[in-house]
C-alpha cells in the first residue's frame, strides 16, 4: 500500500482501451520451420499462432501498474508484454512523452501473430518478441532509497529461456530506467537480441538525432544498406539519392559504438533521450 511518505507511488489499477478483438488461436500445431520473419527465423511451435484480427471494436477492461513521481507517470500494462503504454510529463500538461495509443487495435506484425503499437515494446529473443501479445507475471519492488521497479517477467517457450525487465522511478528525478535480467536455463549456448521499439508522435518539427559514429542505416536483417545521414545510393532499388530530402532519418542504425540517441519536439521543449549501460552476459 502506497503512504504519504513514499514519494514514488505504485499501485495496481483498471483501465479501459476500445478495443479490436483477435480470433482464436490455431488448433493445430504449426511448425513454420522454413518460414523467414523479418530476417530471422519465423518458427513459432509451441507458441499459438493468431492469424485473425476482427473489424469491430468495444471497450475492454486491463490490468495495469502505475508508477508516479512529482515529476512523471509512467503507464505499464502486463496483459501485452509488460510493455511502457505511456509516459506523462506532469511538469508539463501531462504531455504524453512517448506515443499514448488509446485503441487496442492489433496488426499481425508478431512473430505469433498479433502485436499493437504505441509506447515502448521490450523484444527479446527476437524481434516483436514471441510474448508481445501475452500477459506477463509482475511484481513491485520497493529500494531503500526510496525507488520503486516494476518487474515484469516471462518465460520464452521457444529457447526456454527467462527474461525480465524492470521499469524503476526514482523519487527526486524525472529518469525513468530500464533493468534487464536474462537467464537461460538450458546447458546449451544460446543466442538473443535485446532492443527497445518506441513510438512517438511526430510531425514537420520533430527532429531525431543519433551519435556522430553513426555513417550507415540498414533494414531488418540488413537487407539493404544505406549510408548516413545523407543517402549516397540506392535503397531497395529506390534512387534514394536523388529524392528530395534524401536526409532520412527513418531507418535503423549501425555500426554505433556510442550508447544513445534521442529526439525532440523544440514547440513543446519534451524530449527523449536512450542511453545503454554495458551489458553482463546473459546468466544460467
Amino acid at each position: 500500500m502506497n503512504t504519504a511518505r513514499e514519494l514514488v507511488q505504485a499501485e495496481e489499477l483498471t483501465i479501459d482501451y476500445s478495443t479490436y478483438s483477435v480470433g482464436e488461436p490455431e488448433r493445430h500445431p504449426l511448425f513454420f520451420e522454413k518460414r523467414v520473419y523479418q530476417g530471422s527465423n519465423g518458427k513459432v511451435y509451441p507458441l499459438p499462432f493468431i492469424d485473425k484480427v476482427f473489424d469491430v471494436r468495444e471497450v475492454r477492461s486491463y490490468r495495469a501498474i502505475r508508477l508516479e513521481n512529482d515529476f512523471v507517470r509512467v503507464l505499464l500494462l502486463p496483459e501485452f508484454g509488460g510493455r511502457i503504454h505511456a509516459i506523462q510529463d506532469k511538469t508539463n500538461n501531462d504531455y504524453d512523452i512517448f506515443y499514448h495509443q488509446k485503441v487496442i487495435k492489433p496488426a499481425l506484425v508478431g512473430l505469433a501473430g498479433p502485436w499493437i503499437s504505441g509506447g515502448v515494446e521490450f523484444n527479446w529473443p527476437q524481434h516483436h518478441r514471441p510474448g508481445t501479445f501475452m500477459p506477463t507475471d509482475w511484481a513491485i519492488e520497493r529500494a531503500s532509497d526510496g525507488s520503486v521497479t516494476a518487474w515484469m517477467s516471462e518465460h520464452d517457450p521457444l529457447n526456454r529461456l527467462k527474461g525480465m525487465h524492470g521499469v524503476r522511478l526514482k523519487p527526486d528525478s524525472s529518469l525513468v530506467e530500464l533493468r534487464v535480467r536474462l537467464f537461460n536455463r538450458t546447458p546449451y549456448l544460446q543466442t538473443f537480441l535485446w532492443w527497445a521499439n518506441a513510438a512517438v508522435k511526430v510531425h514537420d518539427e520533430y527532429q531525431s538525432f543519433f551519435p556522430p559514429d553513426v555513417y550507415y542505416v540498414a533494414d531488418h536483417a540488413k537487407r539493404a544498406i544505406s549510408s548516413f545521414p545523407i543517402a549516397s545510393n540506392t535503397y531497395y532499388g529506390v534512387d534514394y539519392q536523388s529524392r528530395p530530402g534524401a536526409n532520412n532519418l527513418t531507418f535503423y542504425k549501425h555500426r554505433g559504438k556510442s550508447s544513445g540517441l534521442g529526439a525532440t519536439r523544440p514547440s513543446v521543449v519534451p524530449g527523449t533521450a536512450n542511453s545503454a549501460m554495458t551489458a553482463r552476459p546473459i546468466s544460467n
